[in-house]
């Protein structure tokens, strides 16, 4: 995961990023939606509101989505009325984003007006309405002192006394550490932060790590000779926020469904449910291991130290196994390849915060997991054990959260 900074610079480039995924749809037009597509309005509605006014910190504004999304699915249960679940999505999301994000609040307000001018009048409308935003602010409610605003995601770290092995402040900024906080904070699902921790990072007297270190010290330099135009291409697109660029990602996959408006107001929360475990359990693993960057391995390490050695990205400020990026691909993927299938019905294209002007077109899911795996070792700034450890994890938190979807959803 980057520092928090990166999603800040990513602000405006999340909205062209959506806006690429579906070149028809002029973001701030708030054009009437009929139940159909009203998933989408609501979603568009929700980027504007995490991209325009949400919080410094990556995970806070995953839980923006989450309990926006999962409100509007458990209210969506009270009724089989399509006016009824149309309606409480509406009633949800308004009342989430408006709470979550209040710098968003007239965008949210337009939204909703047009939306519910596409409802039929009654007590189906009425009622649904009614049951969103109660089960927003519950849900608000009983998130509220979950530890993921960012004063407590960004708790102070004490940098451990440097020795082998061990992480420490990188260059050029040599900032503290971010998301210490991460590791103690609510999940929605797991038992534990550390109940899918991975086993320990390669020994540094092992082969594997030898071979790692080889590696990023070969293709993640600034200066590398071996490193491709179109490997530096990859670890340029990936750099940014992950939540940025699997924004679009999840809107293919629900603009491309078949499923209900439950069914993909269900693939919405679940989503962004895994993401924000996903995160915490990722925390939990650095800090529990608190191995050292590979910058730091280079510059002071026992193996040929070469103390001038510089990476292509400047180095996100927490330890490196497991990869964040990586933890997040992992559970993106294990979501939408459970409920939406392992390939995307048509080609879906992307952009990037930190490529800006470049798109990339897929056709399922698994591809840019593993672009996300080579691109952290192509920048410098990961071991391709930690990007694989990552992969992993984000993996086994996602399969956990779906295996517990009827109890989140209740």
């Amino acid at each position: 995961m980057p520092p928090p900074t990166f999603f800040r610079a990513g602000a405006a480039a999340l909205l062209s990023a959506v806006a690429v995924a579906v070149p028809g749809i002029a973001l701030p037009a708030h054009a009437g939606t009929s139940a159909g597509t009203a998933v989408l309005s609501w979603y568009d509605a929700t980027a504007r509101a995490v991209a325009t006014a949400g919080a410094p910190t990556q995970v806070t504004n995953n839980r923006t989505w989450a309990v926006g999304w999962l409100a509007a699915a458990r209210a969506q249960r009270g009724s089989g009325s399509a006016a009824y679940q149309h309606a409480a999505l509406a009633g949800a999301l308004h009342r989430a984003l408006t709470t979550l994000t209040p710098g968003a609040a007239a965008d949210a307000d337009a939204v909703l007006a047009a939306d519910l001018a596409t409802i039929p009048g009654g007590t189906a409308k009425d009622g649904g309405l009614a049951a969103g935003r109660a089960a927003a602010d519950r849900l608000i409610a009983e998130r509220a002192t979950d530890g993921l605003d960012p004063a407590s995601v960004n708790a102070p770290f004490p940098v451990p006394a440097p020795a082998p092995g061990v992480w420490q402040p990188t260059p050029p900024a040599y900032a503290p550490a971010a998301q210490y906080g991460n590791r103690v904070a609510q999940p929605f699902t797991l038992h534990s932060a550390a109940q899918f921790r991975p086993g320990p990072p390669p020994a540094l007297d092992s082969a594997r790590y030898r071979a790692d270190l080889a590696e990023v010290r070969a293709y993640g330099a600034a200066d590398s000779t071996a490193r491709t135009q179109a490997q530096t291409d990859t670890a340029t697109f990936w750099l940014g926020s992950s939540l940025t660029l699997y924004t679009p990602i999840l809107r293919a996959a629900v603009e491309q469904s078949r499923g209900s408006l439950a069914e993909r107001t269900r693939l919405v929360a679940l989503f962004h449910v895994a993401l924000v475990d996903t995160q915490i359990a990722t925390s939990d693993a650095k800090y529990a291991y608190q191995r050292w960057r590979p910058v730091t391995a280079i510059r002071t390490g026992a193996i040929d130290p070469d103390p001038g050695w510089r990476p292509l990205h400047d180095t996100p400020a927490h330890p490196d196994y497991p990869s964040g990026h990586n933890t997040y691909s992992g559970a993106a993927e294990q979501v939408l390849t459970a409920l939406a299938g392992p390939r995307a019905r048509s080609p879906y294209t992307i952009g990037s915060p930190t490529a800006p002007g470049v798109t990339r077109t897929y056709r399922d899911w698994h591809q840019p997991s593993a672009e996300n795996v080579d691109a952290r070792v192509w920048s410098g700034i990961h071991t391709r054990s930690a990007d694989e450890a990552g992969i992993r994890l984000g993996r086994d938190v996602a399969a956990h959260t779906l295996r517990h979807a009827g109890d989140l959803l209740r």
